[in-house]
């Protein structure tokens, strides 16, 4: 029922900004500056019936999930590794305090000088994704319970049973909470990088060719594409979180 409720209340909300950015394209009248949203589920409609667009957005999404997941192990290990010695945190911190604090698009024409544009946006994904679960892994391995790590050093847990009994019920919700804001920042920080340089196969090409020739109707289409794509990555990411966490529930009931 809840979930039911929830529902119909997203969809209430989709349609009621559908219905004002249709009466606002019906007021201007000028498709020019903003096409109606039949027009662009028109357009959205026949550029899905061919090949080409979906070729380009599997491009675009896997320049994205190879960077955020790149993203996330090597902030995993710099997480860990902070932790454990002083003297690397006091290195890498300021380091990843600055990536974090950095503008996208002052790595963008940074990276430009050495980085060719086919990987670029792969590397502003990870760039983006790298501070954020640094920080809540982190934060993680910090809240773990120090009687717990006592207790597991006298009954001479093994590093690995640490981590796994230990470290990872504490640092499990950060890592998620990481990994799920990620998500949305590396399909934007990606996207956007993607505009800017243009590479070959890719929605950020798409989007600036459509705004060049002032072809609003795709511009609007494209851009629809990528909210879909980001609300379908944030709910598989979330559907799958659940299924493993009824999956540990459940072999913790088997025990």
């Amino acid at each position: 029922m809840r979930r039911s409720g929830t529902a119909a209340k997203s969809l209430g909300a989709l349609a009621f900004w559908l219905g004002v950015w249709a009466v606002l394209s019906v007021l201007i009248g000028r498709p020019l500056l903003l096409p109606a949203p039949w027009t662009v589920a028109e357009r959205l409609l026949r550029l899905a019936g061919t090949a080409a667009f979906w070729h380009i957005t599997a491009v675009s999404l896997g320049r994205i999930l190879l960077g955020a997941a790149l993203g996330v192990l090597a902030g995993v290990v710099t997480a860990v590794a902070t932790n454990r010695y002083r003297f690397l945190n006091a290195v890498l911190s300021p380091l990843l305090s600055v990536i974090r604090a950095t503008p996208v698009a002052s790595f963008i024409l940074l990276a430009l000088i050495w980085v060719g544009r086919d990987i670029l946006p792969c590397l502003i994904v990870f760039l983006m994704v790298l501070p954020v679960v640094w920080g809540n892994v982190s934060a993680g391995v910090a809240a773990t319970d120090g009687q717990l790590l006592e207790m597991a050093r006298v009954y001479r847990l093994s590093r690995w049973q640490i981590a796994r009994r230990v470290y990872g019920p504490s640092v499990g919700p950060y890592l998620l909470s990481a990994c799920h804001t990620s998500l949305g920042l590396a399909w934007k920080s990606g996207v956007a990088a993607e505009v800017l340089t243009m590479p070959a196969f890719s929605i950020g090409r798409q989007l600036y060719e459509s705004k060049l020739y002032m072809e609003m109707t795709d511009l609007f289409a494209w851009t629809a594409m990528v909210v879909m794509c980001s609300i379908a990555l944030e709910k598989l990411f979330t559907a799958l979180i659940r299924r493993l966490g009824r999956r540990r529930s459940m072999g913790g009931q088997g025990q």
